[in-house]
């Protein structure tokens, strides 16, 4: 059977089928066979469908025989027994399959559930969340009209209290008035009865007075008199006698030439003295501003002095706005500044540069606050008017620096006024010593004290200035986000803690504070920190001038406009006086090239 079921077709032979029968000879009476190709076989007789084909039964049970009388049989049938098993695996295989698809869309399903759950859960959260943000907004903005109506009463109360207070104030005068009115007439009155009595009196006794005053005179003159006489004799006694004496006239005159030389020499001596510590201790011509106190100062004060001395070191950058990566160059400035004094290293020097109201003099007193150290404050516009005395006063400055114990930060403003190119820039003999002397005394590194440049055009310094410099800083104007902090810094200190002391004349309209300040920052683009300094000052003063007291947001805006109209008025003028600077400076150029330029040799 092996070669029934295609195995073993090497071994044995396959069993003999017997053949088909012929096919009918051309000229029987079946005519089917031959009309099955033309026209598939529609013209089959109707015995052909009712005929049976007994010769294919015979050979399958021929072949049934032959499996039988094989040696192979029983292999076949448990062949074919495992193809069936085989075949029912498959078709439970496949039942798994159907039944783990089905499972698998229920859990699409069920996921599917879940998922418009949950999505039904967060549109209803969403509701939630906006109901209870519009309660919450609509409970916020009846908070704010109660508090809006309880200000009004509260205004209106204050209003009532302040008028029956004045009327109660102005009857009081009216009262006080009428009374020193009554008093004043009755003591009119009085005084006119006395004098009138008295005058009377006087008119009676007028012989017995005068008799008196006679008397009085009279005796006054004899002892006046008397007197004279007495000293007269006294003192002529006396001088005959120190006369008479000689060693009398000798230790006088003595006593008297050294009384004159103990004044003179306390007088020069006082004089020198204080010179010596004025020299030492006393604060330098040339130094406009110090925090180091003299010991005149410390008797004078002795509340700040105590104040001073037990401050303590705050942040170098309080109170100071500055770009972020300014903020943060100068800050390490400030602790490489503070770890020099406390291990009594050098101090480097610094430029500050930049245009004028950007925070330079702000940050210096700060640093030397910070540090612990003094600062000292001059400008270079008090260096020419010295004249011959520069050198002095500059020798002076130095040596009153190398007396501080605790180090002295200069602080030299308007640097550029007399630090000057020695080459190019014409300046006068003693400017040019006094230059000289300042080169002098910073040519090296000092532990007592360090030294801050600042200006507003540095490309003026001589080139020996340059080189004593070992940082320099930029201080530019603020960017849109310094200014906003900036408004809002100075908005706070002028303007809303006045108004909340309650103990000034100054009232501030209701309007958003931060969206103003905003807006104010995006309106003074170029201004200086300076500049914005004194829109805080101006809004003061607006409301302090105004008739309640009150600062409303027209006000803000036209003192703002004003500033920025003045702030491109100052740029104009600038412009204006730079271009009428260039023909010169071209002109200058010119000829200092046609001076320099090789004469051309005649042909």
């Amino acid at each position: 059977m092996s070669w029934l079921f295609g195995i073993n077709t090497g071994q044995g032979n396959p069993p003999q089928y017997p053949a088909p029968p012929p096919p009918p000879p051309p000229g029987s009476d079946d005519k089917g066979s031959g009309s099955k190709g033309g026209d598939g076989g529609k013209g089959l007789s109707k015995m052909d469908a009712y005929r049976f084909d007994s010769a294919a039964l015979e050979r399958a049970a021929k072949a049934a025989k032959d499996l039988e009388t094989s040696k192979f049989s029983k292999e076949a049938l448990e062949l074919t027994k495992q193809q069936e098993i085989t075949t029912q695996f498959e078709h439970q295989k496949k039942i798994k399959e159907y039944e783990g698809q089905l499972e698998q869309m229920k859990l699409e399903q069920i996921r599917v559930a879940q998922d418009e759950k949950r999505k039904t859960l967060a549109e209803e959260t969403k509701q939630h969340q906006q109901r209870a943000q519009y309660q919450d907004q609509l409970a916020r903005k009846r908070y704010e009209e109660q508090l809006a109506q309880q200000a009004r009463t509260q205004e209106e109360t204050l209003r009532r209290q302040e008028e029956s207070v004045q009327k109660q104030e102005e009857m009081r005068k009216a009262t006080l008035e009428y009374e020193a009115d009554l008093r004043y007439k009755n003591e009119m009155k009085r005084i006119e009865a006395e004098l009138r009595g008295k005058a009377k009196i006087d008119r009676e006794n007028q012989d017995i007075i005068r008799d008196q005053i006679k008397l009085k005179a009279q005796e006054q003159r004899q002892t006046v008199l008397e007197s004279i006489k007495t000293a007269g004799s006294v003192l002529g006694t006396g001088f005959q006698a120190f006369i008479s004496d000689w060693d009398k006239v000798s230790a006088t005159a003595a006593g008297l030439t050294l009384v004159a030389i103990g004044v003179y020499a306390a007088k020069y001596g006082t004089g020198v003295a204080a010179k010596y510590v004025e020299s030492r201790l006393g604060k330098p011509s040339l130094v406009r501003e110090t925090s180091r106190f003299t010991a005149l100062e410390a008797l004078k004060h002795p509340v700040k002095t105590v104040q001073k001395l037990q401050k303590k070191p705050q942040d170098a950058l309080q109170g100071i706005i500055l770009r972020p990566s300014l903020e943060e160059r100068l800050r390490d400035v400030a602790i490489a500044t503070n770890h020099t004094k406390k291990n009594k290293g050098y101090y480097r020097n610094i430029l500050m540069y930049g245009p004028p109201g950007t925070g330079k003099t702000m940050f210096a007193k700060s640093l030397a606050q910070h540090s612990g150290m003094d600062y000292a404050i001059m400008t270079g516009g008090d260096v020419a008017p010295m004249g011959k005395e520069g050198v002095t006063a500059m020798h002076k400055v130095f040596d009153w620096a190398q007396t501080s114990r605790r180090g002295v930060l200069l602080f030299v403003d308007e640097a550029d006024a007399f630090l000057r190119k020695r080459s190019t820039e014409m300046i006068s003999e003693d400017m040019r010593a006094t230059l000289n002397a300042f080169l002098y005394r910073t040519g090296e590194q000092s532990k007592k004290f360090m030294l801050v440049l600042a200006s507003n055009q540095p490309e003026q310094f001589d080139w020996a200035i340059n080189d004593r410099l070992d940082e320099m800083v930029e201080f530019d104007v603020p960017s849109l986000e310094e200014r906003e902090r900036m408004v809002r810094h100075y908005f706070g200190l002028y303007v809303l803690q006045p108004a909340a002391e309650k103990k000034r004349r100054m009232k501030v309209d209701q309007f958003d504070y931060g969206v103003k300040c905003t807006q104010i920052a995006a309106m003074t683009e170029g201004l200086s920190g300076r500049e914005i300094a004194k829109l805080g000052v101006a809004w003061q003063a607006q409301a302090y001038s105004s008739e309640d007291g009150m600062l409303t947001q027209k006000m803000i805006d036209s003192i703002v406009q004003d500033a920025v109209k003045q702030h491109q008025k100052k740029i104009f003028w600038r412009q204006e006086q730079e271009k009428m600077s260039q023909p010169t400076a071209f002109k200058s150029a010119k000829d200092a090239a046609s001076f320099n330029a090789p004469t051309p040799k005649p042909s």
